[in-house]
């Protein structure tokens, strides 16, 4: 029997499972918290913006990969890009982050990328907005995506 393939899933906060809620969370923090040991308010207040859309792709009732689309205002953002280890490789981040940008479509969206990861979001359109900074002890930098 062939493996189960990933399903993509998006959803607004108020939307959400409580086990959603807690696997979203729960990876982002993995990743971003222990894996990259940055400690820092990895829950930010704009999880549950109404205008907030959680994507993530699921398998076997895991999440295996997840980003979110802010609203602000003038422009879209994209962040909390994230993938559990064993799903590494598969493309997942990459399928979100298509998603994503299809879904602001008309808008400008922008991110801040770890530096080290320029030139792998550059092959989804964004460009270098702006000079780099650090946030958390992990150079960034500020990119934009402009609307076709």
């Amino acid at each position: 029997m062939p493996a189960a393939q990933p399903t993509l899933r998006t959803a607004r906060f108020a939307d959400l499972t409580p086990f959603e809620v807690y696997a979203l969370c729960r990876l982002r923090v993995d990743v971003f918290v222990v894996e990259q040991q940055c400690p820092y308010p990895e829950l930010d207040g704009r999880d549950p913006e109404p205008a907030t859309l959680h994507l993530w792709f699921e398998e076997d009732g895991e999440v295996l990969a997840t980003i979110r689309v802010l609203d602000d205002g003038e422009t879209r953002a994209i962040g909390r890009v994230a993938t559990a280890v064993p799903a590494r490789g598969r493309g997942l981040a990459a399928r979100l982050v298509e998603e994503g940008i299809r879904l602001c479509e008309g808008w400008p969206v922008t991110l801040g990328a770890q530096a080290h990861l320029q030139g792998w979001y550059e092959r989804f359109g964004f460009r270098l907005s702006g000079p780099g900074y650090v946030e958390d002890g992990i150079p960034h930098v500020p990119m934009r995506h402009e609307p076709a």
